[in-house]
């Protein structure tokens, strides 16, 4: 099942560092399946403040989002952006194909009732 790094970044002023990190974290992805999904597009907030950059990276699971995570050439690049700029990232699995949200909101329901 696809998995996901998701980054809330907030903003920055431009370092040579940041770039550095955006020209070498390319291989870093690379041995683990990693490809850009969002990475420095416009995003329009709909509800609640949202100040910065959205990045994700699809994966194909949670374990080489993890293992990319943990490699050592990510963890040498990882302080050239976080020397510099602030975030929120996340690591998550996607949904399988077919996922029907109303399966879950029907556990919920069941998880409701069983409360009476």
């Amino acid at each position: 099942m696809t998995a996901y790094a998701i980054a809330h970044l907030r903003p920055a002023a431009p370092h040579p560092d940041i770039a550095e990190y955006m020209e070498r974290i390319p291989a870093t992805l690379e041995p683990f399946g990693g490809r850009f999904l969002v990475h420095a597009t416009r995003h329009e907030v709909k509800e609640g403040s949202w100040p910065g950059h959205v990045v994700m990276i699809a994966f194909p699971g949670i374990t080489e989002a993890r293992d990319w995570w943990d490699s050592p050439a990510y963890r040498e690049i990882a302080p050239l952006r976080s020397r510099h700029i602030d975030g929120d990232i996340i690591l998550i699995d996607g949904v399988p194909d077919g996922y029907d949200p109303a399966v879950t909101a029907a556990a919920l329901r069941e998880e409701l009732g069983a409360g009476d």
